[in-house]
């Protein structure tokens, strides 16, 4: 996501400065640019205390920020899972440490959260009013509370210190440049095919998600950014086109022109049996998903092509 976010803000002719201690990402995702000479890199962890930070940017040359897109954190269960005390870190001591920049800079801040918010919900579709229905010490508990630690954060900024904060829900995104051992649903479902195996299913299929293809999520991301009414107001980032596992897997065979064949394993414990977001504070906004799953899968599944013919 990180990427593709900096590609946007390049392409409006923004100077961008990346902060990432590529713990979970490849520094390859980013050739293009820091190719560019607007882009700044910075090979760190935010999850520190804002003096440290401040100075890891007045090292790189960074005097002024204009505005700050959190989006630093594990997202997948075998990423969060692995190194569940930095997720809790980067999106608590991270988010906070970022907010005080933000304030000392006067800059918005816009936190990338997460659907895992709303657990596994007892209200379906899922509209940011929801409070949602998470297990504090279950195992995903390091992403799923981490992220509604940093919307309470940046609550709290917004109300009782000035912040310009603005908050996105992000609903199972997909597209180019995923990792393919990270464990998410696409890319273990593309991996799988295009090695000749069979699809790994958690569980029994039957159960629903929403999946949102990368540029339609970075779109509705920059317009959230740049529309004040958006101040604070959590917005859900996500196609309304509920599917269930199977169907996706499916679908990705379709894709990769495969035979369809699966094979079922454990349920992961606390997963959420149905995601949809509710769309309407989105539409408000003129915005809808414009990428089909069957376009989006296509496009993935190329990349993933492509990468697999350039590293063999």
């Amino acid at each position: 996501m990180g990427s593709h976010l900096v590609e946007a803000l390049l392409a409006r002719g923004e100077r961008v400065v990346i902060v990432d201690d590529l713990s979970t990402g490849e520094v390859r995702n980013l050739a293009w640019a820091l190719s560019s000479i607007q882009t700044t890199f910075v090979h760190a962890d935010v999850a520190v205390p804002m003096p440290a930070l401040r100075g890891l940017l007045e090292d790189a040359g960074i005097s002024r920020v204009d505005a700050i897109y959190h989006l630093a954190s594990p997202a997948s269960p075998e990423a969060y899972g692995a190194r569940p005390w930095e997720t809790l870190s980067v999106n608590s001591v991270g988010t906070m440490s970022l907010v005080e920049l933000a304030l000392e800079h006067g800059a918005p801040m816009l936190f990338a959260s997460t659907s895992e918010v709303y657990g596994d919900p007892l209200e379906h579709p899922q509209a940011e009013s929801y409070f949602g229905n998470v297990d504090p010490i279950g195992r995903r508990s390091c992403y799923d509370e981490g992220k509604r630690f940093g919307e309470a954060a940046m609550a709290v900024a917004t109300r009782s210190k000035g912040l310009d904060g603005r908050i996105v829900r992000l609903f199972n995104c997909y597209g180019p440049r995923m990792d393919a051992a990270d464990g998410r649903l696409i890319p273990a479902l593309v991996d799988a095919a295009l090695r000749g195996q069979r699809m790994p299913i958690h569980g029994t299929g039957t159960q629903t998600r929403s999946m949102t293809y990368v540029d339609d999520a970075i779109e509705l991301i920059l317009l959230v950014a740049a529309t004040p009414q958006a101040r604070l107001q959590p917005i859900n980032v996500g196609n309304d086109d509920e599917r269930s596992v199977l169907e996706i897997a499916r679908a990705v065979a379709a894709a990769a022109g495969v035979p369809f064949d699966v094979e079922f394993g454990p349920a992961r414990e606390n997963d959420p049996q149905r995601r949809k977001p509710d769309l309407t504070l989105a539409h408000a906004l003129n915005w809808r998903p414009s990428t089909p799953l069957e376009a989006g899968l296509r496009q993935t599944v190329s990349w993933f092509k492509h990468e697999r013919s350039a590293f063999a």
